[in-house]
């Protein structure tokens, strides 16, 4: 897909995803990929139709967006079945490989029930992208990677059409957030490590792509100034109306001390002045601080969806127009009157 929507392509055949990016000499072939530009393209897109919208306004959400956050709402349960265990290990708790265990075996019926009979087939493809993205079972940790595998798996139900263009906003604000709500819910009980955290230099622990949809967002019509996201009283007022003020009230319940010595990435970008420009920039940093890093893309999956094919030659890279009302979102022009006949011809 050259942004968000459904490629139109002939029917193909689903494959089981395979990790084909082996070592660090791979990584030209992924930044040459139709992969890597969907992703960005993707990324752009979705940016750019969350622009001045609220978390808590009304949305139109189509069946196929309900039915996925219904799955999402039963690993919610599942993690309440499954407590955490005594242990003298302060991080790591082990009750999360029981869990990851209960949702990969159910993760094939769920996929398949969401998707229409047409579509069957994908779940498949599809499961391999939504088993990865709630972090691994072995080391118990998460990180952007893991978030990855999500932001896949919305890609490929857009590019195989099971979402439209028009659900953007939908996918955004609804499914995409949630996914955030349980992920964090699965790193605070299950006390899950960081993966491949840089420490304080880190944008976030775990998280990034809802910093550039929640700076998207403010970039039409904001409320706030990118200097006041880190005062108190914006925390309380907007953290359930703003993804990115969201963030930064998850962060500063999980850490202690100044927010300048904790999150220092983010204490910098609050001296940006605008948010398109904060959002623009992310997206640079997210192309060289996770899409340029071998231990990340090394766990990329790819199969017929999402393919390591060599974009063809002059594809340039997105780059999203901010700072303007969305499409979707613009007040339809007024109606332009037809020019006046003039008799005896066609006007001439």
């Amino acid at each position: 897909m050259s942004e968000s929507g459904a490629d139109g392509e002939q029917k193909r055949e689903f494959v089981v995803p395979e990790k084909l990016i082996k070592s660090p000499n791979d990584m030209e072939l992924w930044r040459m990929s139709e992969c890597y530009y969907d992703l960005l393209g993707f990324v752009s897109s979705m940016s750019v139709a969350l622009q001045g919208t609220r978390s808590s306004q009304e949305v139109s959400v189509p069946p196929i967006v309900e039915k996925l956050m219904k799955v999402l709402d039963r690993l919610e349960q599942l993690a309440i079945e499954t407590p955490p265990v005594d242990q003298p290990a302060r991080f790591g708790n082990v009750a999360f490989k029981s869990w990851f265990q209960k949702m990969q075996s159910e993760s094939m019926q769920l996929i398949s029930d969401v998707l229409p009979d047409t579509l069957k087939e994908a779940t498949k493809e599809l499961c391999v992208y939504f088993v990865d993205c709630f972090g691994n079972p072995t080391r118990i940790d998460y990180g952007t990677g893991h978030e990855l595998a999500f932001i896949m798996f919305l890609m490929c139900l857009f590019k195989i059409g099971a979402f439209e263009r028009k659900d953007e906003v939908a996918v955004g604000l609804r499914l995409f957030q949630k996914y955030i709500i349980l992920a964090r819910k699965l790193q605070v009980t299950y006390r899950m490590e960081p993966a491949g955290s840089h420490g304080v230099w880190s944008l976030d622990d775990f998280q990034f792509v809802p910093f550039i949809w929640g700076s998207a967002q403010l970039a039409v019509n904001s409320p706030i100034e990118p200097a006041q996201f880190v005062e108190e009283k914006t925390i309380a007022k907007y953290k359930k109306e703003l993804m990115f003020v969201s963030c930064i009230d998850y962060i500063q319940q999980v850490k202690t001390g100044h927010f300048a010595e904790h999150s220092n990435q983010l204490w910098s970008i609050s001296a940006v002045p605008q948010w398109s420009k904060i959002c623009t920039g992310l997206i640079k940093m997210y192309q060289k601080e996770v899409l340029s890093k071998f231990p990340v893309i090394q766990h990329v999956y790819f199969g017929s969806i999402l393919t390591l094919k060599t974009v063809r030659p002059g594809t340039m890279l997105p780059n999203p127009r901010l700072g303007m009302i969305p499409r979707q979102q613009a007040p339809a022009p007024p109606a332009v009157p037809a020019p006046p006949k003039f008799p005896g011809g066609d006007g001439m």
